[in-house]
């Protein structure tokens, strides 16, 4: 088998920086783990925070502590450092080889989904975001790794998607039209999404957007692992 792992993001309309920071981080015993949090507001402030939540738990990861409580330390030393008057969501998507599961770890009170094959689960159950009190606990989904799996994990800015104009977002829908006549990339889920979600907004996205999407499928090729990115710059930062 082989894991593919997506990412499409896009910042608020005429802001310079996105509050959502997403990493991507080994894990001791195997595998990896995608790190995305979702800073209060947006700009620059929430940028600081998204940050330091993540820097906060792909430390902690890599020192081979447990997805849930490293959750949970990130919760704790934001409440500590802004008093309880930030907050922040995130989730972890983890790949753990040692116990051959998908580990979905979610304080964030916007869904995700799992897809296998045409039948669509949407995972909502309630969930708390980081720095809201003292030991906040995370929404914990574990799934066995098997072909045919997709995962899809946003940020709030697809649910806020469309609102302005009376028309939010139906993720399924999207999903299910492209799912029932191809076999997309995790790369054409996680872009068609985004594109959609943007076009709701008049291209002028409302929210920073983020969407993660990871595939398992049957494995061609060799044993290389890879990873790319795309990462736009605006003429204007060269000058």
């Amino acid at each position: 088998m082989e894991v593919q792992i997506a990412v499409a993001k896009i910042n608020k309309y005429a802001i310079s920086e996105s509050g959502d920071t997403l990493e991507v981080v080994e894990r001791p015993n195997g595998g990896l783990s995608v790190v995305l949090a979702d800073g209060q507001t947006s700009g620059r402030g929430a940028k600081a925070v998204s940050q330091m939540v993540v820097r906060k738990v792909i430390g902690l990861l890599a020192e081979g502590v447990r997805d849930g409580a490293a959750a949970r330390a990130a919760s704790d030393a934001l409440f500590t450092e802004k008093r309880g008057k930030v907050i922040c969501t995130l989730n972890i998507t983890s790949i753990d080889l040692h116990s051959g599961t998908i580990v979905l770890t979610r304080n964030n009170p916007s869904p995700m989904f799992i897809c296998r094959e045409m039948n669509i689960d949407r995972i909502d159950i309630e969930s708390i975001p980081l720095g809201t009190s003292r030991d906040v606990r995370p929404s914990i989904t574990e799934i066995a790794i098997e072909p045919g799996l997709t995962i899809v994990v946003y940020t709030d800015g697809i649910v806020h998607a469309g609102e302005r104009r009376g028309q939010p977002m139906n993720v399924i829908e999207v999903l299910r039209s492209m799912l029932e006549d191809q076999d997309p990339s995790p790369q054409e889920i996680a872009d068609a999404l985004l594109a959609h979600a943007v076009a709701l907004d008049d291209n002028r996205p409302a929210d920073d957007i983020s969407v993660l999407v990871l595939k398992v499928t049957r494995r061609n090729g060799d044993n290389v692992r890879r990873m790319t990115v795309r990462l736009p710059i605006e003429g204007s930062l060269l000058l």
